[in-house]
């Protein structure tokens, strides 16, 4: 079993996968080293889109990320990829709209891990306060966004706070989250905030992400 989720794991969460990575001289392992050094509280491996490997080389990969995550103590999550999740006997899935129905994740993980799911308007809200077993939801993208193809419209912060209130379970922000701009994220209630490139294409890995502590203290 691996560790219980609890809703201080949102504050200041980490997303991604090699694709986000854009400097040729650094590597997935590298910045999500850095990123759990300086305080990251989740992070979550989702290998998706132009550059994402496949096979046994993004196996390999999510079991070293998973190894760190352990040496870390915090939670490694899987983005979509439940076969993924479970052979890497990881902590959390987290699965979107578009993905694998949630309903069939919970089966499957069936309680040997926490359940994320992503929701962006207020009726997908409430038919997770409806749903056992999931954990948190992710609610975005908050601000315009350039990590995500799919990206769905942006729902701003106070859409984000309506959700928020509408939500029975803690809500971690996601979409073009920023140092600049997350000051506007506590008033809307979320417990934290999930973010791809703020950290991977951060100058300063440290700096970002004690800007995520200090905005959502504990």
């Amino acid at each position: 079993m691996g560790l219980k989720f609890e809703s201080g794991m949102l504050r200041s969460y980490f997303i991604a996968g090699t694709q986000d990575i854009k400097d040729p001289t650094k590597t997935l392992q590298e910045v999500a080293k850095q990123a759990m050094e300086a305080g990251i509280t989740a992070f979550q491996y989702r290998e998706k889109g132009p550059g994402s490997l496949s096979g046994e080389k993004r196996d390999q990969l999510a079991a070293d990320l998973r190894d760190m995550c352990a040496d870390y103590e915090i939670p490694f999550i899987v983005d979509d990829d439940v076969d993924l999740a479970i052979k890497t006997k990881a902590d959390g899935v987290h699965v979107g709209q578009k993905d694998e129905r949630v309903g069939k994740v919970i089966d499957q993980v069936d309680s040997t891990m926490f359940v994320g799911l992503s929701c962006d308007t207020k009726e997908q809200v409430d038919i997770a306060n409806q749903t056992a077993g999931i954990s948190y939801i992710g609610s975005g993208p908050v601000f315009p966004t350039g990590s995500k193809a799919d990206a769905d419209p942006v729902i701003g912060v106070n859409g984000l706070a309506t959700l928020v209130k509408e939500s029975k379970l803690p809500v971690v922000a996601i979409g073009g989250i920023t140092e600049e701009n997350i000051v506007e994220l506590p008033k809307t209630g979320v417990s934290g905030v999930s973010v791809i490139s703020m950290i991977a294409q951060s100058d300063d890995v440290f700096r970002t992400v004690q800007v995520m502590n200090e905005t959502f203290k504990k």
